[in-house]
C-alpha cells in the first residue's frame, strides 16, 4: 500500500516537514503580560508528542496593543522571545517544526477572554484588573455596536507596525521556530485594511483594491526580508468576509498572487470574522471541510501552495482534500484540543501502523498492547468480562 499524501513529507525551502499535518493557532487567553508559560508549554508540546508535522503559536502579538485580550502571548521584547525557548526546544527535539503567528488585533483588541464573554470588556473585567486600552484600525469604525472605537492609524503608525512585524521576526527566530505565518483574517488588523467594509481610508493605505492590500504586502515584505531565506513564510487569509459589499474569493486570488511574488510559501484559507461575533460569522452555515473550496481555488489559479482548515475531522477526511488537490497542508484545530494524538491516531486510520512514530517512550509499550487488544477483539468471548 502506498503512502497516504497526509503523511508524505514535504518540503517548504530549507524545512521538510514529516508529514502534511500543522496544528492551527488557538487562542489559550493564559499568557501574562504576553510571556508563555506552563500551560503554552503543555498545549503545544503535547501536539508533538501527538505526532503532527507542524505547530503554530496562537497569534503572538507584535505590540503590546495589538493584544485581542490581556491574556494573549506577545512578541514585542527580547524577554518573549525567551519564554518562547523550552516550547520551541522540545517540539523540534521530536521531529516536528515549531512555528509562529505574527498578530496584531487592530479594532478587536482589548476584549474580554472568551469564558468571560467574548465582548468588549465592562465593568466585571475592570475589577479583575483587566483594563481597557486605546484600540487601532484602517479607520475608526467600530467593530460593532458598544464596540470601542479604533483611533485611525497615521503614516507614521503604519510604518512603525511593519517594522515591529519585521523586528518580531527576528525574535522569533532567535527564539528556535523554524517558520512564521502573518495574521490578515479574522478582522484583525491587517485584514481591516484588506475589507472595505472596515476601510474608509482615500490615502494610499485605502481607497481601491491595491491601496487597501498595501499593508498587507509591505508586512509580508518586510518580515520575509528580515526572516531567514531558507525559513517559510506564510500568510494566513480571510478567503471572504462573507458579507456584502466585504472582501471576496475573487479578492483573495488576486492577494494570493501577489503575496506568493513577495516569497509567501503557502496561504492559510480561512474566513470570515470582520463583525462581530468571533472568528467565524454564520456558524450555522458550516459544514465539513466547509473552507476548503478557498484553498482548492487559489491554489489552482495562483499556484501557491496552500493550506486548507476548518471542521476537518478525521485523518480520511484531511487525506480527501489533500488527493483532490484542494491543498498542499491541512490544519487541524478543536479537533487536536479533544485529541492531542489526532496525528498518530489519523495514520491508523489509513492504515499507517508505524508504532516508531510514536514517541518511543509510549511506542514501545503500544506496540505490546497492540497484541493483546487484537486477541481480545478476535477471541470467541470478545470484550466479554471474566466472572467476578
Amino acid at each position: 500500500m502506498s503512502t497516504p499524501l497526509l503523511f508524505t513529507p514535504i518540503t517548504l525551502r530549507g524545512l521538510t516537514l514529516r508529514n502534511r499535518i500543522v496544528i492551527a493557532p488557538m487562542c489559550q487567553y493564559s499568557a501574562e503580560e504576553g510571556l508563555a508559560n506552563d500551560w503554552h508549554f503543555s498545549h503545544l508540546t503535547a501536539f508533538a508528542r501527538g505526532g503532527a508535522g507542524a505547530i503554530l503559536t496562537e497569534a503572538a502579538a507584535v505590540q503590546a496593543r495589538g493584544r485581542i485580550t490581556h491574556g494573549d502571548l506577545g512578541i514585542w521584547s527580547d524577554a518573549h522571545a525567551e519564554a518562547l525557548k523550552p516550547i520551541t526546544r522540545f517540539i523540534a527535539a521530536q521531529g516536528a517544526a515549531p512555528g509562529i503567528q505574527l498578530a496584531h488585533a487592530g479594532r478587536k483588541a482589548s476584549m474580554q477572554r472568551p469564558w468571560f464573554g467574548n465582548g468588549p470588556l465592562g465593568p466585571e473585567d475592570h475589577a479583575r484588573g483587566d483594563m481597557p486600552w486605546t484600540v487601532v484600525g484602517a479607520s475608526p469604525v467600530p467593530l460593532d455596536e458598544g464596540w470601542l472605537t479604533p483611533e485611525e492609524m497615521s503614516e507614521a503608525h503604519i510604518v512603525q507596525l511593519i517594522g515591529d512585524f519585521a523586528t518580531a521576526a527576528k525574535r522569533a527566530d532567535d527564539a528556535g521556530f523554524a517558520f512564521a505565518e502573518l495574521h490578515a483574517a479574522h478582522g484583525y488588523l491587517i485584514q481591516t485594511f484588506l475589507s472595505p467594509l472596515s476601510n474608509k481610508r482615500n490615502d494610499r493605505w485605502g481607497g481601491d483594491l491595491a491601496g487597501r492590500m498595501r499593508l498587507a504586502l509591505e508586512t509580508a515584505r518586510a518580515v520575509r526580508a528580515a526572516w531567514p531565506e531558507e525559513k517559510p513564510l506564510f500568510t494566513r487569509i480571510s478567503s471572504v468576509d462573507g458579507i456584502d459589499g466585504g472582501w471576496t474569493l475573487d479578492d483573495s486570488v488576486i492577494l494570493a498572487r501577489e503575496l506568493k511574488m513577495l516569497g509567501v510559501d503557502v496561504i492559510d484559507c480561512s474566513s470570515m470574522g470582520n463583525s462581530a461575533g468571533g472568528a467565524t460569522a454564520n456558524p450555522a452555515a458550516r459544514g465539513a471541510g466547509f473552507q476548503t473550496p478557498y484553498s482548492a481555488r487559489i491554489r489552482r489559479e495562483t499556484g501557491a501552495k496552500t493550506m486548507a482548515v476548518g471542521l476537518i475531522l478525521d485523518g480520511p477526511m484531511a487525506e480527501e482534500v489533500l488527493q483532490e488537490g484542494r491543498a498542499d497542508l491541512v490544519a487541524i484545530g478543536r479537533e487536536a484540543l479533544f485529541d492531542p494524538f489526532w496525528a498518530h491516531h489519523a495514520a491508523h486510520e489509513l492504515g499507517v501502523e508505524d508504532w516508531s512514530a510514536w514517541p518511543k517512550q509510549y511506542g514501545w509499550w503500544l506496540e505490546r498492547r497492540a497484541g493483546a487488544v487484537r486477541r481480545i477483539r478476535e477471541a470467541p468471548e470478545g470484550r466479554n468480562l471474566p466472572p467476578a
